[in-house]
């Protein structure tokens, strides 16, 4: 993402989340935090490409350029990443978009040298949480009354993607299921990844 699709995704942050989206003014510092030689987070932003795709949603402006977004904070690279935001407009769901943005940043993660990824998804987004588990996400958690507008609890998740990830105990797919660790409560800002998912 760069400072030039900043008002698309405003707008889009506003038409999807509505109540619950966030500020122009924390979009601005979540871009600077993912930029410069002391970046701890990556956003990624799909474009239409020049052959377009066809969409009655106009959510983005007027040039409809930004398709969807994602953020994820890695942090230091010293243990679980945290998945923050991820959205694409109604029209171009079911697509795959999603699910390009989001290995993008499972990649980056791991690249990073996080062991895992975690997530909060809201209970009632089964297709989001669908998407979740075909990237290899299983459930580790919840937390209660999460989100906001309308109040629901969250469904926490988590992804293996470092080799170092086969420590008896860790949550994930190949260690115990527990619950959630600080790691998960403390992951740096606020996460909200899923309310306006569909893959």
């Amino acid at each position: 993402m760069e400072e030039r699709d900043l008002p698309a995704v405003c707008r889009m942050e506003t038409a999807l989340f509505g109540a619950e989206a966030w500020s122009p003014s924390l979009l601005g510092a979540e871009l600077a935090a993912a930029t410069g030689p002391h970046a701890d987070r990556c956003y990624v932003v799909l474009e239409r490409s020049r052959e377009g795709v066809d969409t009655d949603d106009d959510a983005a402006g007027g040039d409809g350029a930004v398709l969807g977004y994602a953020g994820l904070w890695f942090g230091d690279g010293a243990g679980d990443a945290d998945l923050l935001t991820i959205a694409t407009l109604p029209a171009v769901r079911r697509r795959g978009l999603a699910g390009l943005m989001l290995t993008h940043l499972l990649r980056c993660a791991g690249e990073a040298g996080c062991t895992g990824v975690l997530l909060e998804v809201r209970v009632s987004n089964a297709s989001a949480r669908s998407l979740y588990v075909h990237h290899g996400f299983v459930p580790v958690g919840s937390r209660r009354r999460y989100y906001r507008e309308p109040v629901e609890d969250a469904l926490v998740m988590r992804a293996s993607v470092g080799a170092q990830d086969d420590e008896p105990g860790r949550p994930g797919p190949t260690g115990a299921v527990g619950p959630v660790g600080v790691e998960a409560v403390d992951a740096g800002p606020a996460s909200r990844a899923g309310p306006a998912l569909s893959g």
